[in-house]
């Protein structure tokens, strides 16, 4: 295990594209399969396959174009670089990512209207993540060097995963059904013990 640590950074360096592709692809597919564990069923890794796909076939790859793109438009870690950056990315990238999982998704699960999930679910969505992806965005264009902002995407999209695949199947893409999910779940448990 200590020898990824050692060659990780050399092939981010070397490789930034497929590295940081891989990184952001896995750590959000863990997301979902843990999504599935903490409700309390199996994990369908159908359905993993199919956030993974979406992950790569746009996700990653788009994240990865976009943050270059963006550093070459707004160079610099200045705070007004920064806050301009983070502007950008959520008034123009955070509408598009939100919408291509959802309509990505549909499509994955041959739905018959790939748009519905899209239609009931985007602004929620949308304004669920203004209130994470924001701090993400300032800390990784502040801290994290160019080759490794889309991994340390994948890394924060690890728990935005969690919470957006759990949208995408049950939820209404609001933090509080999330959440209202999360502590029946934990009622649940609670009571589990006295009923014996």
């Amino acid at each position: 295990m200590a020898g990824w640590w050692r060659v990780l950074p050399r092939a981010a360096r070397r490789y930034p594209w497929p590295t940081n592709v891989a990184v952001y692809a896995s750590l959000f597919s863990a997301g979902d399969a843990l999504q599935q564990r903490l409700k309390g069923g199996p994990t369908d890794w159908r359905q993993t396959r199919r956030v993974a796909t979406v992950v790569i076939a746009f996700h990653a790859n788009f994240s990865y174009v976009w943050l270059r793109l963006l550093e070459r438009a707004l160079p610099g870690r200045a705070p007004r670089a920064i806050l301009a950056k983070v502007l950008c990315d959520q008034v123009l990238a955070a509408p598009i990512a939100v919408s291509a999982f959802y309509a990505g998704m549909s499509i994955l699960q041959g739905k018959d209207d790939i748009f519905l999930d899209l239609k009931q679910k985007f602004w929620n969505t949308y304004k669920s993540g203004l209130m994470y992806w924001p701090f993400v965005q300032v800390t990784n264009f502040s801290l994290v060097p160019i080759y490794w902002r889309t991994a340390f995407n994948g890394l924060c999209g690890f728990l935005w995963a969690i919470f957006l695949c759990f949208s995408q199947q049950s939820g209404d893409g609001t933090m509080k059904s999330a959440l209202a999910f999360l502590r029946r779940k934990e009622d649940n448990a609670l009571e589990r013990p006295w009923a014996k």
